[in-house]
């Protein structure tokens, strides 16, 4: 039987584990069909949380939540689907603007087929935007009843307290959630988003907990690569001559040797790993096939014991990402070099 968690301080239960739809659509499953029969499977498995975005292929993925949702499941499930990503050639179709937002609700809404939105995230921070703009809008949408919820994904710590500080100076709805990447090969997270997470109450809604397909157990020393439109599209993040990647290489074959002797697979025990952490309320699982469901489904019964944790400390220590490029957010004073040079 599931384990339902509190989503922060809302009052909300979630499942641990969380149903990510990004690979349903163009970039993943294009099955319509099939998507909607692997997001049934997951509800009827007792997940009660479903996470898109209006990104994820455009805008596909929301319409084939939308569908999986028709007929009377919608009540039983809490929503999260987030904003910020580009939908068009227009300049205004991005972003944290009060004007974007209020458009973009609307477009989300009639995508999923719903009067309202459990969790509205913000996929990216955006230096350029007030931040008290886009809780200014958000605000109005959880008074206007189109959305219960603020989150916000891939936050700097100090931004997330930022957060906290302009709802309770300028009376803002404050935001309850933060959706982090972390995995056993990207930990960054540990050193301040989850603590100050727990500080502020926050739920904590970990993505990629399998690496991006590093903890499936399919990448092995010698092997041939394996096909991947993942790996397609993000090249650099799997070429294995790049010595952040042979890190990670070297430390899931190590994991999987862990796994094993525990009685377990890689992907229960990377899974388990996350949902260990006092701060993390959901793992976000993103399933493309049946298959890749059922091998995730079962892995928040999984416990993990003080000799295999303190193993896991050993191949990657705490708060370590072994690449930079899977804290899935570089601040914009690290790419724009005009930003930490004085003029001449």
């Amino acid at each position: 039987m599931t384990e339902y968690r509190n989503l922060g301080r809302t009052g909300v239960r979630v499942s641990p584990l969380a149903l990510g739809t990004m690979m349903f659509g163009a970039r993943g499953n294009t099955d319509h069909d099939d998507s909607v029969r692997i997001i049934h499977h997951a509800l009827d498995s007792g997940i009660n949380f479903v996470d898109t975005a209006d990104v994820y292929s455009q805008g596909e993925s929301e319409t084939i939540v939308g569908k999986a949702l028709a007929g009377g499941r919608r009540d039983n499930v809490v929503l999260a689907t987030k904003f910020h990503g580009r939908l068009g050639d227009d300049p205004n179709e991005s972003g944290n603007s009060r004007r974007w937002i209020i458009r973009e609700v609307e477009n989300s809404l009639r995508r999923l087929g719903t009067d309202w939105i459990d969790l509205y995230q913000v996929h990216r921070p955006e230096p350029g935007t007030d931040f008290d703009e886009t809780l200014g809008a958000l605000t109005d949408l959880v008074r206007q009843g189109k959305i219960r919820s603020i989150g916000t994904s891939t936050f700097e710590p100090s931004a997330i307290v930022e957060g906290q500080w302009i709802a309770e100076r300028r009376g803002r709805e404050r935001v309850v959630a933060e959706q982090p990447p972390y995995s056993l090969l990207a930990r960054g997270i540990e050193r301040e988003v989850l603590p100050v997470a727990q500080r502020y109450g926050l739920g904590v809604l970990s993505w990629s907990p399998l690496a991006g397909g590093w903890l499936t157990g399919r990448y092995r020393t010698g092997a041939e690569q394996p096909a991947s439109s993942r790996a397609e599209r993000q090249a650099a993040r799997f070429d294995i001559a790049a010595p952040e990647n042979a890190a990670k290489l070297a430390a899931a074959e190590a994991l999987a040797v862990l796994a094993e002797e525990a009685g377990l697979t890689l992907v229960q025990l990377a899974l388990a790993f996350v949902l260990e952490h006092p701060a993390v309320t959901s793992a976000i699982i993103g399933p493309r096939t049946f298959e890749q469901l059922e091998s995730q489904l079962g892995a928040d019964k999984v416990r993990l014991s003080r000799d295999v944790l303190d193993r896991i400390d050993e191949i990657v220590p705490p708060g370590t990402n072994l690449s930079a490029r899977d804290a899935g957010y570089t601040p914009a004073v690290l790419n724009d070099a005009s930003l930490r040079r004085r003029s001449a």
